[in-house]
C-alpha cells in the first residue's frame, strides 16, 4: 500500500476503459469505479485499477466483416455474456493482427484453432476459431499483417490479465493506460 491506494501489480484487479480521452487524468474513488467499469464493459468488477484512453493510439479490425454479436459483459466470472466481438467472416477470409505485438500462442484449444497476441501496452487479443495460420508462437507481428484465415464466426476478445474489455473500445482508437483508484 501507499497511502490510500495499492500499488499495481502484475495481476490486475480489475480496470475500466474511459472512452473520452480529457477524463485521462480522472481520479476514481471506488464507488465510481464500478459504476464505470459497468458502463464501460468490463466483465469483472472489483475497484483496484482505472485504465483510461489515451489519444494517438487504438487497434485496427481484424476482418472486414461486420459484427454480429458485441461485447456483452457477463454478470458474474462464470456467466452467460460475449467476452468479445463476433464476426460473420467467411472460411479463409484474411485476419490481420489489430495491433504490434508478440505471437504468444498459436494452436488447437478444445479442437479449434486460435492466435493469441501479447502486445506492448499489457493488452492481449485472441482470434478464432480459425482455418488456418499464418504466424508462428514467438513471432513478431505489425498491425495489419495477415495472421490467419477465418472459419465462419470469427471472435475477437482484448484482455488485459484475466479481465476482459470490449475490442470495439479499442477499435475506435482508444488505448489502455492504467491509473490507481482508491
Amino acid at each position: 500500500m501507499v497511502g490510500r491506494y495499492a500499488v499495481l501489480s502484475v495481476t490486475v484487479a480489475a480496470f475500466a476503459v474511459i472512452p473520452a480521452p480529457s477524463q485521462a487524468d480522472l481520479f476514481l474513488g471506488s464507488g465510481e469505479a464500478v459504476q464505470l467499469m459497468a458502463a464501460a464493459g468490463v466483465a469483472e468488477s472489483g475497484p483496484k485499477v482505472a485504465a483510461v484512453l489515451a489519444d494517438g493510439c487504438g487497434w485496427v479490425a481484424p476482418v472486414d466483416a461486420p459484427v454480429v454479436d458485441p461485447f456483452r459483459p457477463p454478470a458474474h466470472r462464470y456467466g452467460p455474456g460475449n467476452r468479445g466481438l463476433e464476426y460473420r467472416t467467411e472460411q479463409g477470409q484474411q485476419v490481420v493482427a489489430v495491433a504490434n505485438g508478440e505471437v504468444g500462442f498459436v494452436g488447437p484449444v478444445g479442437g479449434t484453432t486460435y492466435v493469441v497476441i501479447h502486445h506492448r501496452d499489457g493488452l492481449r487479443s485472441t482470434y478464432g476459431p480459425l482455418s488456418s495460420t499464418l504466424v508462428l508462437s514467438g513471432s513478431q507481428v505489425l498491425a495489419h499483417q495477415p495472421i490467419a484465415g477465418a472459419a465462419p464466426a470469427m471472435h475477437l476478445t482484448a484482455r488485459m490479465g484475466d479481465h476482459y474489455i470490449d475490442p470495439s473500445l479499442l477499435l475506435a482508437g482508444g488505448c489502455v493506460r492504467m491509473r490507481l483508484v482508491e
